[in-house]
């Protein structure tokens, strides 16, 4: 009895053992994440060559918050490459520390320095699987340097995503690079895990950078804030492209387009007025006169040219006048100044049954009566076909 009481309280401690094992083992409970789209027509690359720096040293293989800090790092640069838009950037992938199943050297590039692509720099991240060895990325920095020294000119990112721990000479080697470039590099440190150590040294690696800025890890895992962060680091929005102008139509070709024009379907060489209206104007009769003159024939022989063009085509001819003298008096005379016309088409061979005539006095003006020229363009015959 005793024997089967201490082998039952064996099994129970080795049972909580592995429970307790289990408890402390970092579990993958990353945020949903749907990568945010740009409309590149609304957006131009604010930088023309980035480096992602990431941290493969064997302190990225504690836990932080339920996770493995390497697996948060990998996270983080995979999101951000699902959301940077290939806008023609020179980009590149190196890393640092490694386990020796990934790579024996200190530092290595596995992407780049190449045009950007998606799936290039997905690539590069695929071969960077575990993390190991001391953190050396002061030369990772130091290799930075002659990745980007090719670019002499444009903007330049280095985004560096790490723990920021163990890193003897990594602001010296930061300094020295900014040193290289100038205002043409910018440092954004993202900082993986809580530990203050960490913190304190990426801020002041961003304050040497001058122009860029540091961020947690923890606050860029969400589709939005991504988002945010790729364009404040890597975009600059541009001005909306004008709409282009609905093309305005001229239906019937007079050169008035079809939302001024009161008289469609003028036929093709007609003389028009402003309004798209077929129109003989003042050059046909003296003042206060019906009688055409001379000057006037060839006008008119146009539009016996159109008719001719046109054999199956009627048309109202429509007498106008100035506003002097009485309404009956006016009405008369913008008569017989239309029949006057039509007696001068029947004269050049158009039949008389194709022309219609009236006087509508000065009931329809087109321009103002209270100056001389507009009682002129007041004086006409206007033809229109039905």
């Amino acid at each position: 009895m005793k024997k089967l009481f201490l082998h039952s309280l064996l099994v129970l401690c080795v049972v909580g053992l592995m429970a307790g094992c289990a408890q402390k083992a970092p579990v993958m409970n990353f945020p949903d994440f749907v990568a945010q789209g740009f409309d590149t027509d609304r957006y131009a690359p604010k930088v023309d060559q980035f480096i992602v720096i990431l941290d493969a040293s064997s302190s990225m293989d504690d836990a932080h918050d339920g996770a493995v800090k390497f697996d948060i790092a990998k996270t983080i640069a995979d999101r951000l490459n699902m959301t940077l838009p290939e806008m023609g950037q020179t980009a590149g992938l190196r890393t640092f520390g490694h386990h020796d199943e990934v790579s024996e050297n200190l530092t290595e590039l596995f992407y780049g320095m190449s045009a950007y692509k998606t799936e290039g720099m997905a690539g590069g991240l695929a071969k960077v699987t575990r993390a190991g060895g001391w953190s050396p990325m002061s030369l990772a920095i130091d290799a930075a340097d002659k990745d980007l020294s090719p670019f002499s000119r444009g903007q330049k990112a280095v985004i560096f995503i790490t723990d920021g721990l163990d890193m003897k000479g990594t602001l010296s080697a930061g300094q020295k690079l900014k040193n290289a470039y100038g205002e043409a590099i910018c440092f954004y440190p993202i900082l993986v895990g809580n530990k203050a150590e960490g913190r304190a040294r990426l801020e002041q690696l961003a304050g040497i950078g001058g122009c860029g800025f540091f961020s947690l890890a923890d606050e860029l895992m969400t589709g939005p804030n991504m988002a945010a962060f790729v364009e404040k680091v890597f975009l600059t929005k541009v001005d909306a492209p004008a709409p282009m102008p609905t093309p305005k139509k001229d239906t019937d070709q007079d050169g008035v387009y079809d939302a001024e024009d009161q008289c469609p379907g003028t036929p093709q060489g007609a003389r028009v007025s402003a309004n798209g209206c077929w129109s003989l104007n003042h050059v046909l009769f003296d003042f206060d006169k019906s009688v055409i003159k001379p000057a006037a024939h060839p006008v008119l022989d146009e539009v016996v040219a159109i008719l001719k063009k046109n054999p199956a085509m009627s048309v109202e001819l429509q007498g106008h006048t100035d506003n002097i003298g009485s309404e009956a008096y006016n009405l008369g005379l913008s008569l017989r100044r239309a029949q006057a016309v039509a007696a001068y088409l029947v004269d050049q061979g158009i039949l008389r049954n194709r022309l219609a005539t009236t006087g509508l006095g000065y009931s329809q003006p087109v321009a103002l009566n209270g100056t001389k020229y507009g009682r002129a363009l007041n004086r006409r015959v206007e033809i229109h076909p039905y």
